[in-house]
């Protein structure tokens, strides 16, 4: 995420960075110290997208304060 966003750790670490997903289980969280978005627990392709063959999981990164 760093990366993409094109900013370094200390930059990131100063803002508010968060992960918002719609569903009710937050599956994505932020690694502080590498700024690499991780999952947050074991995702379960087939609860999560049973009927679907293409599975994918969605989310917005929003980072707050001056760049």
């Amino acid at each position: 995420v760093a990366k993409d966003l094109a900013m370094d750790l200390l930059a990131l670490s100063e803002r508010d960075l968060r992960i918002l997903d719609k569903r009710r289980t937050p599956y994505f969280t932020l690694h502080g110290k590498t700024g690499h978005l991780v999952t947050a627990e074991r995702i379960d392709r087939e609860q999560l997208c049973e009927s679907v063959q293409r599975c994918v999981l969605r989310c917005d990164v929003i980072v707050e304060g001056e760049r």
